[in-house]
C-alpha cells in the first residue's frame, strides 16, 4: 500500500512524469517506509495473529504503527535529502492507511463474523424488539454455522425507529402490527427481546400468537443469562417465573462481602428451599466457615452435594440439630462460635399449622426463641430472621407465629444493640411444597388442579431474587427493623395453573374452586393496618419498625393452659 500511495500521488500530481533522481528518492523513501513498518508491525504483534478479522481495535493499533513509520521514514528521508517533498510525506502516509484499513474492511465483508450465512431451512422468525436483546439475537443468528431462523425484520413500539434497521434488516412495524406483519412476512416464530418486559406484555403476546397458530419464544432476563448475553439455545417458551417480570436486582455486592467475607456463618433450616440458596450464594461471598443447620439429615446432604459436590456429611459444618432443643443448639453455637446467623429455619404450610397450632408454636416461636437466645450468648455480631408477608395483619397460625418471631428478634437487638433483624417477603415460586409443586404433581395425575377462589392473588419471587434481597437486607438493615422486599405485582393463582397447564400440553385438564381456607386472605399484604415504614438505601426494599416482646412474656404464655385459653391460634392473646 506504501507503493501504491506513492504511484497515486504521482499520477495525480506528477502525471507520472518525474525526474530519473526523484523517482529513487520516492521509491528509497517507499522501501524504507514499508521496511519500518513490517518490523514494528511484527514487534506488537500486529501480523502474528492479534485479531481474526480487522476491528475497531487493530485499526487504531495500525494507525499508531503507520504515524511512527511516517515519521520515522519521513525523518530518514529529510536527513539523507534536505529537499525531499513535503507532499510525500504528508499524503502518503494517510493514502497508504486508508488502502490498508480498505483492505481489512473487504476481507471482513467476505469472510468475517458480519457476513450473514444462508438460511434456507431455517425457521422464519420475526424479532420483536429492536434493542440490545434484539441486535444480539440478530447478530447471534447471522453467525451461527446452522441457524435455527431466518430473521424476516423487526418490530418495535419505539415510533423514533420506525426508519430503523438492525444489521440490514427492516422495522416492519409496533406491536399493534403483529398480526398483519406476520401474515405478509410468513413468520412461524416470534422472538420477543425484550429483557424487561412486562407480565402483561408477555402473557398478550403469548395469547395473540396462539390465536395466530405460531410459536413464540423469549429472550431470558438478565439473570438467566451469561454476562448479559444472549445464547440461541437459551430462547425459550414463556414459563410461570416470567408472569413475576423482570425487575433487574442491582445487588451491592462489596457491602455484603463486608459483613460475611471472613466471619463464622450459620444458616438454619438450610435443607430448605430458602436455606441452600442462601448458602450457594453466601458460600460465594468467602466466609471463614460456613455452617448448615437443619434437622433434616437428608436435606443436609443435598445441599452439601449442591455446594460441594460431595455428599459425605462427615465434616462439622454439617449440623444435624433441631432449633426446638436449647441444649443441643447452645452446644453447637459455644463450639463453632458463629458470627453472623441467618435463621431461616420454620414451619410454613399454613393449612397444617392451622390444624395443629401448637407445632407452629414450638418451631417458629420457640425454636426462633432458642436461636436468640444462644446467638446472644456467643456474642453473634448479625442475625437475620426470614419472616413471610403473612405476619403482617396476621390472620393465621403461620403468620401469627412468625409475627412473634419478628417481635423477638427486635428485643433481642434492644438488648444487644446489634443488627439483629427479619425481612419479609412472599411466596417463593418453585420453593418445596409451594403452589408450583402441587400444581404440577396435579396435571401429572391429570388434574384437576385445585385453586381456593379464582380471584386469588399472592405475591411470589424467584428463590435466587429473594436471597439476594435477602443478603443485601442484612447489609443494610438496623437493629429490631423488619425489611419487606418489593414484591413486585401480586400474581392470580388462576393465572399461574393456567400457564402450567399450557406448559404442560395436557389442556384437558380442569380447574377446581375449592374455597378459602381458615385463616386464609383472598389478597397478601405486605404492611400490617398502620405500620409506619419508610424507604431503605435499597430500592427495593423497605424498613419497617417492629414492636419487641419479651421472652418472659412467650415462655408465660406457653404455661398457660390451652383449653382455658380456648385460643383457635398459638397463644393468640399475644
Amino acid at each position: 500500500m506504501w507503493f501504491v500511495a506513492l504511484a497515486f500521488l504521482v499520477l495525480l500530481r506528477y502525471d507520472l512524469s518525474l525526474s530519473a533522481d526523484r523517482w529513487v528518492q520516492h521509491l528509497s523513501y517507499v522501501v524504507i517506509a514499508a521496511l519500518i513498518q513490517v518490523m514494528v508491525g511484527f514487534g506488537v504483534h500486529l501480523y502474528l495473529g492479534r485479531s481474526r478479522f480487522g476491528s475497531f481495535g487493530e485499526v487504531g493499533l495500525l494507525t499508531a504503527v503507520v504515524a511512527i513509520t511516517a515519521l520515522t521514514a519521513g525523518g530518514v528521508s529529510f536527513l539523507l535529502t534536505p529537499e525531499f517533498s513535503r507532499a510525500v510525506v504528508v499524503t502518503v502516509p494517510m493514502l497508504a492507511l486508508l488502502g490498508m484499513v480498505g483492505g481489512r474492511m473487504l476481507f471482513r465483508a467476505f469472510y468475517g463474523t458480519d457476513r450473514v450465512r444462508s438460511k434456507v431451512e431455517a425457521t422464519p422468525a420475526l424479532i420483536y424488539g429492536a434493542g440490545d436483546s434484539g441486535a444480539q439475537v440478530a447478530k447471534l443468528v447471522d453467525m451461527a454455522e446452522d441457524p435455527p431462523y431466518s430473521i424476516v425484520g423487526f418490530l418495535d413500539d419505539d415510533p423514533s425507529k420506525r426508519f430503523y434497521r438492525v444489521r440490514s434488516y427492516r422495522m416492519l412495524g409496533r406491536g399493534t402490527d403483529l398480526e398483519s406483519v406476520v401474515q405478509k412476512m410468513q413468520a412461524e416464530v416470534v422472538i420477543l427481546a425484550i429483557t424487561h418486559a412486562s407480565p402483561e406484555l408477555i402473557a398478550d403476546l403469548d395469547r395473540r400468537c396462539k390465536a395466530m397458530g405460531i410459536k413464540m419464544v423469549i429472550v431470558p432476563p438478565v439473570r438467566e443469562m451469561i454476562d448479559g448475553q444472549v445464547d440461541l439455545n437459551k430462547l425459550r417458551t414463556f414459563n410461570v417465573a416470567d408472569l413475576l417480570g423482570r425487575r433487574p436486582i442491582k445487588t451491592d455486592l462489596k457491602s455484603i462481602a463486608d459483613y460475611v467475607t471472613g466471619k463464622v456463618v450459620l444458616v438454619t433450616g438450610a435443607g430448605g428451599s430458602i436455606g441452600s440458596e442462601l448458602a450457594r450464594q453466601l458460600k460465594r461471598m468467602g466466609p471463614s466457615k460456613l455452617l448448615l443447620l437443619d434437622r433434616d439429615e437428608s436435606a443436609l446432604h443435598a445441599v452439601q452435594l449442591s455446594i460441594y459436590g460431595t455428599g459425605l456429611l462427615d465434616t462439622d459444618d454439617m449440623v444435624l440439630c433441631d432449633i426446638r432443643d436449647l441444649d443441643a443448639l447452645r452446644k453447637v453455637f459455644r463450639r463453632q462460635r458463629p458470627e453472623v446467623v441467618f435463621h431461616a429455619a420454620a414451619l410454613k404450610h399454613l393449612p397444617m399449622l392451622e390444624q395443629y397450632p401448637d407445632e407452629g408454636w414450638k418451631t417458629n416461636v420457640l425454636g426462633s426463641l432458642n436461636v436468640l437466645t444462644v446467638s446472644e450468648e456467643v456474642g453473634v455480631e448479625r442475625y437475620v430472621n426470614i419472616s413471610t408477608d403473612k405476619a403482617a395483619d396476621a390472620t393465621a397460625v403461620l403468620g401469627q407465629t412468625k409475627r412473634l418471631a419478628e417481635r423477638l428478634t427486635s428485643h433481642f437487638a434492644e438488648t444487644t444493640g446489634r443488627p439483629y433483624l427479619s425481612v419479609r417477603f412472599g411466596n417463593v415460586l418453585g420453593s418445596r411444597g409451594s403452589v408450583l409443586f402441587a400444581f404440577r404433581a396435579q396435571i401429572e395425575r391429570g388434574g384437576p388442579i385445585t385453586v381456593t377462589h379464582p380471584d386469588v392473588t399472592r405475591y411470589f419471587m424467584t428463590i435466587p431474587e429473594a436471597c439476594e434481597l435477602v443478603l443485601q437486607a442484612g447489609a443494610i438493615g438496623q437493629p429490631g427493623d423488619a425489611l419487606v422486599l418489593d414484591m413486585g405485582e401480586p400474581v392470580k393463582i388462576i393465572d399461574v395453573a393456567k400457564r402450567l397447564i399450557d406448559e404442560s400440553g395436557r389442556h384437558d385438564v380442569e380447574i377446581v374452586f375449592t374455597g378459602l381456607r381458615h385463616g386464609e386472605k383472598l389478597h397478601e399484604v405486605l404492611f400490617s393496618q398502620g405500620e409506619g415504614h419508610v424507604a431503605s438505601a435499597h430500592p427495593l426494599i423497605t424498613q419497617v419498625p417492629v414492636p419487641p416482646i419479651t421472652p418472659g412474656e412467650i415462655i408465660a404464655a406457653d404455661a398457660w393452659d390451652d383449653e382455658e385459653m380456648q385460643h383457635t391460634g398459638p397463644r393468640r392473646a399475644l
